[in-house]
């Protein structure tokens, strides 16, 4: 029954998908949004834009208040829908009933809620706001990350600033996802300086565009972009999902930087861009369940790199075999200059001077008494370890 009835709402047939809709809304059929929702990954977003649509077409004034039955499964896809639906009608008794909910309701009507107040903003819900943007669940503190910043509340926005110090590399990145959220760009510079001492680096770069695009970053702060850029390379097809590539913009992205002259840092950006979408293109592991779009965009994103002059690129990168440069690691993976290597082993990080002898290794270049020049820099036993068994 449920089933005939989706079709008949997805379905082409005007009659057909406003009676299923009408029938959704008004009954209010909670076991065929269910089945609706339990869809998503297979309706192309165009059909589920026109289910959105004849949905709320089919909600009035009489109505409405049935959505509050749907609110018990969430669904990003059918979201604006129904809290739309709700702003249309927006009184003081509902959005007593909405603060109730955010109280007091599960997490998926909890999720409805917070969206809700970040379009009908009643101060009375801040507390709520506040309790629920740091839990469990990816969705309720987005929505309420959302709110909190059309809000401007100060105290959870510094909150999540102080989360950034934490010992706690998951802690770090909730902070960086509710910032990111929140909306406010004053944060970036806090951001990128968590990210580049951090284990989760590639996550928590892949949150920054959704504060500031990567072209704006580039304009304010060029070499946060660029390690921003990096460390997205870094992650793409294992930590960050490839169809970000259009989020990102990175096709456009890697246009402006192959047109930059004579950039160190543009050049091991690069570099590092070229290896990972050859990579990724070498077979069907990364690309297998990927749709069309996503895999002709990972294909025109290598095309755009394969052409880029590789040699003049290489003898860029040796300003940044330094180590004061945050992309020394990247750029020793992309040099044969052994000279500018071994002047590493000088350095005083002695990961750095670990990553050195690995990549000395690599290039054929690493005897006993490099070893030993190697080793008495280093006090870390199990740094010396991993030196001696190269």
């Amino acid at each position: 029954m449920q089933d005939d009835l989706i079709k008949k709402l997805t379905g082409k047939n005007k009659a057909d998908y406003e009676q299923a809709a009408a029938h959704l809304v008004n009954t209010p059929d909670v076991e065929m949004f269910k089945e609706l929702v339990a869809k998503d990954d297979f309706l192309f977003e165009f059909v589920k834009q026109n289910v959105n649509e004849r949905l709320s077409n089919a909600v009035n004034p009489a109505n409405y208040k049935n959505l509050f039955a749907l609110m018990k499964v969430y669904s990003p896809s059918y979201e604006d829908f129904i809290i739309n639906s709700f702003v249309k009608y927006a009184n003081e008794d509902l959005t007593d009933e909405m603060l109730n909910l955010l109280e007091n309701g599960s997490d998926d009507e909890k999720i409805y809620c917070a969206k809700y107040f970040s379009k009908v903003q009643d101060p009375l819900a801040i507390d709520a706001l506040r309790k629920n943007a740091f839990s469990d669940n990816e969705s309720l503190n987005y929505n309420c990350a959302l709110a909190l910043g059309i809000f401007k509340d100060q105290q959870s926005y510094v909150s999540a600033l102080e989360m950034l110090k934490s010992e706690d590399e998951f802690v770090k990145l909730n902070g960086v996802k509710f910032l990111s959220a929140y909306g406010d760009i004053s944060a970036i510079p806090f951001i990128i300086e968590t990210m580049q001492s951090s284990s989760m680096s590639e996550n928590i770069a892949g949150e920054i565009p959704y504060l500031q695009n990567i072209f704006s970053l580039l304009d304010s702060d060029y070499t946060g972009a660029l390690l921003v850029i990096n460390n997205i390379i870094n992650g793409l097809g294992e930590i960050i999902p490839l169809s970000c590539v259009f989020d990102y913009e990175l096709f456009e992205v890697f246009e402006r930087l192959i047109y930059r002259d004579e950039d160190s840092k543009a050049a091991v950006v690069l570099l590092n861009a070229r290896e990972k979408f050859n990579t990724l293109t070498e077979n069907d592991e990364y690309l297998y369940d990927e749709d069309k779009d996503t895999k002709n965009e990972i294909l025109d994103i290598k095309k755009l790199l394969y052409d880029i002059d590789t040699k003049n690129l290489e003898q860029l990168i040796k300003a940044e075999l330094s180590e004061n440069s945050p992309f020394v690691y990247t750029a020793l993976d992309f040099t044969e200059d052994i000279y500018a290597v071994r002047e590493l082993l000088k350095a005083n990080n002695q990961t750095l001077i670990l990553k050195t002898a690995e990549i000395l290794k690599k290039l054929g270049s690493l005897d006993e008494n490099t070893k030993t020049v190697a080793l008495l820099k280093v006090t870390d036993t199990n740094i010396k370890s991993i030196i001696r068994a190269l």
